[in-house]
């Protein structure tokens, strides 16, 4: 006996929206991964594939292509996704890893770094691009340039590259850039060029 809702629905028929909301959202995931973060660009993969699945629900449910309960279950079932997610993220750094990928480093000891720029497509114009949008004149002056999970790309410049610091020119800021620094035991968890940081292994970084 089938239990019918308001609109003509029935529980059936919004179990099947949810799990067709679920199979798109796997479908749209994978894709969005294989074209790569250049494509999704400041967006995580899940940022964007959120953002055009509510877009396409919501156009429908305003011009009545789906009825509005069956478009609520959509919703949710994508929202509840995307919570999930971001607790999995949290939780989990294998998920992460599996879900959003790891960064990939397209710039190694000062020289471009080919395995990173076939997985993320990047040539050396783009690259240099990137470089010059990070105010970064000469490749040689980069230890590590990474693509990050969200697509962009953060630089980490050789010491003798980086830029003054107050704490260079001045005893009272030195001695308060030492007081921070203190602890080396901190030094793994809170410095954002350890393998850890990178999700490589030292192997790959040396």
């Amino acid at each position: 006996m089938r239990c019918a809702r308001p609109g003509g629905m029935n529980v059936q028929e919004l179990l099947l929206t949810a799990a067709r909301a679920l199979g798109v959202y796997i479908l749209m995931l994978i894709v969005v991964r294989a074209l790569g973060r250049r494509t999704v660009g400041n967006f995580s993969a899940f940022d964007l594939l959120v953002a055009l699945m509510l877009g396409e629900i919501i156009d429908e449910m305003i011009f009545a292509d789906v009825p509005f309960i069956q478009g609520t279950v959509a919703m949710v079932t994508i929202g509840g996704l995307t919570y999930a997610d971001s607790l999995l993220s949290y939780w989990d750094h294998g998920m992460q890893k599996l879900l959003e990928g790891t960064p990939a480093i397209v710039i190694k000891n000062g020289d471009f770094h080919p395995p990173g720029m076939r997985r993320e497509r990047m040539n050396e114009k783009d690259v240099l691009g990137a470089l010059r949008l990070n105010g970064v004149r000469d490749v040689r002056e980069v230890k590590y340039a990474v693509v990050e999970e969200n697509g962009t790309i953060s630089i980490i410049a050789y010491e003798w590259a980086e830029r003054v610091m107050r704490a260079d020119v001045e005893p009272a800021m030195a001695k308060a850039r030492d007081r921070a620094l203190a602890d080396a035991s901190e030094a793994r968890t809170k410095r954002t060029d350890t393998p850890e940081a990178l999700e490589h292994s030292p192997e790959d970084l040396s």
